[in-house]
């Protein structure tokens, strides 16, 4: 039998950082979530107990990570993972799932990522005010948005803090802030017919430069992250919203449901009807 609290953040107003979902979950024995692709970065600090993270690479390639109290894991978005309770000492954790223009930068600095995932604070009484912060988030079920952000933000802070594998903040360069620029310019215009060259010009800068600096900076071409952030919310709305599938598709730039459901197979793997199927969030 388990416990748990679940909360939906619905405000999308935040791009440096924001929050998605929160909660708390008191498992049972060997309960297990996954394997699944996350659209955002999703923490689990374990409060007791014990379980195990299953965690792929970009070649399918499996790693196996033993977490236990006091500890905490981090997925990535956009890799499979599977994550279980321990059969005897079932753990019981609180996880918080953010995103945001400088979420990635956040998670770097803290020494997390897919191949790092797992979290260890440099002292336990470190741990312990992690713990504090995100428990403060779960239980202000009834708290305005600023106040919710203002948790994550103290979260995130500390998370960067007391990492043991947390790496030195360097100042940004130029090439930086042209592709943050890019990314708000995206996150305020994905359900328009914005184009790479759209993207350039706001910009200031030649296609095929803006492209290279943007595929350095990002990691992916700019025409992929565009295909990607309008997948990624059309995913969120398909799990939590009761929209249809057309509107979902025009609501992130794809009006023609053929080209909006080809699009997001391409990504997910599945088309978004049987995606909705599989994810769907029931609130109770």
């Amino acid at each position: 039998m388990t416990n748990h609290l679940f909360s939906v953040f619905q405000d999308e107003r935040y791009m440096d950082l924001t929050i998605y979902q929160y909660g708390y979950e008191q498992c049972a024995s060997l309960q297990s979530f996954g394997p699944y692709v996350r659209n955002n970065y999703l923490f689990h600090y374990v409060i007791s107990g014990k379980g195990t993270l299953h965690s792929n690479d970009e070649k399918d390639k499996t790693s196996y990570y033993h977490i236990s109290a006091g500890s905490g894991f981090l997925i990535e978005p956009g890799y499979v993972n599977t994550y279980y309770a321990d059969k005897d000492e079932p753990w019981e954790y609180v996880w918080v799932e953010f995103g945001g223009l400088r979420a990635e930068e956040c998670v770097e600095f803290a020494g997390l990522s897919y191949k790092d995932p797992v979290y260890t604070p440099i002292k336990p009484e470190y741990g312990q005010q992690i713990l504090d912060e995100m428990m403060r988030l779960v239980k202000s079920q009834n708290a305005s948005a600023l106040e919710l952000i203002g948790h994550l933000y103290l979260f995130i802070d500390r998370l960067i803090k007391y990492s043991s594998s947390r790496k030195q903040i360097q100042g940004g360069n130029l090439s930086e802030f042209y592709v943050r620029e890019a990314v708000a310019y995206i996150e305020h215009n994905y359900a328009d017919n914005i184009t790479v060259e759209d993207l350039a010009k706001m910009c200031k800068l030649d296609r095929s430069y803006f492209g290279k600096i943007f595929k350095k900076v990002l990691g992916q071409p700019p025409q992929e992250f565009l295909i990607h952030y309008r997948m990624a919310k059309a995913a969120d709305a398909l799990i939590i919203g009761s929209e249809s599938i057309g509107d979902i598709g025009a609501s992130v730039g794809y009006p023609n449901l053929l080209h909006f459901s080809r699009a997001f197979k391409g990504v997910y793997g599945m088309p978004p009807r049987e995606y909705r199927q599989k994810n769907k969030i029931v609130k109770q």
